[in-house]
């Protein structure tokens, strides 16, 4: 009788670990086993969410994680998820809920999200003397990155193909700007099926309550640089 027990209970146990392990999200189960970086403990302290924790179907690939940006150096070493204020991550989640209602096929790929300043410090350092430094803001005035209310993306497949917008990210020049497509088609810079792209991708954004950019097809700031001075922390 008492062997008979222990083995009714031995089998609960398994059955309810098993429950647990098959009702864990696998970004909760990477949490629970992974130290969270400085800089990413430092984001969630300044009141920054991870975009996975409103939907974990947006893919991140942060290029400042990389030298594949136009610093060519990496500017965050130890992030490798996307953070952004609780406001712009909720608008985020519903853009890609509109993506996918439009195209089940297709999903938004985040290229940078919130930048505390001690980055744009480090960004700006290094593109002085090179014909980048025009393009860097000066730490002393603040943008919408360094609130979280800002973010660089495009849309790329299911297996992560970007779709062709004319353009890489972070590309410093004319064909980057939005509001020169008509023109950039006519010279044959661009296409219309790039055109198109940016299209989707700003019809998503915007329905969701982002606002474009004029020379940046990639950028998207959540509310307007005075709201947020006036209303939000920067990200130190």
């Amino acid at each position: 009788m008492i062997k008979n027990n222990r083995v009714n209970k031995y089998w609960a146990i398994v059955l309810f670990l098993i429950f647990i392990s098959g009702t864990t999200s696998p970004l909760q189960a990477q949490q629970a086993g992974k130290k969270l970086s400085t800089i990413e403990a430092h984001l969630q302290k300044s009141g920054m969410v991870n975009i996975h924790t409103l939907d974990s179907t947006i893919r991140v690939e942060l290029k400042y994680a990389t030298t594949d940006n136009f610093t060519n150096v990496i500017l965050y070493d130890t992030l490798s998820n996307a953070y952004l204020h609780p406001l712009a991550a909720k608008k985020l989640a519903k853009a890609q809920k509109y993506l996918k209602e439009l195209n089940p096929k297709l999903t938004l790929l985040v290229y940078d999200a919130a930048r505390p300043l001690s980055v744009q410090r480090k960004m700006y350092k290094v593109v002085q003397g090179t014909p980048q430094a025009p393009y860097v803001a000066n730490p002393s005035r603040t943008g919408l990155h360094n609130y979280g209310m800002a973010v660089d993306l495009t849309i790329c497949d299911l297996n992560g193909k970007p779709l062709e917008m004319g353009t890489p990210f972070d590309h410093l020049g004319y064909a980057a700007q939005i509001n020169k497509e008509a023109e950039l088609v006519q010279k044959g810079i661009i296409t219309p099926a790039h055109v198109k792209n940016r299209e989707l991708l700003r019809k998503v954004m915007v329905s969701a309550g982002y606002q474009t950019i004029r020379g940046e097809w990639w950028h998207f700031n959540a509310v307007p640089l005075t709201e947020a001075k006036q209303s939000y922390k920067v990200i130190q």
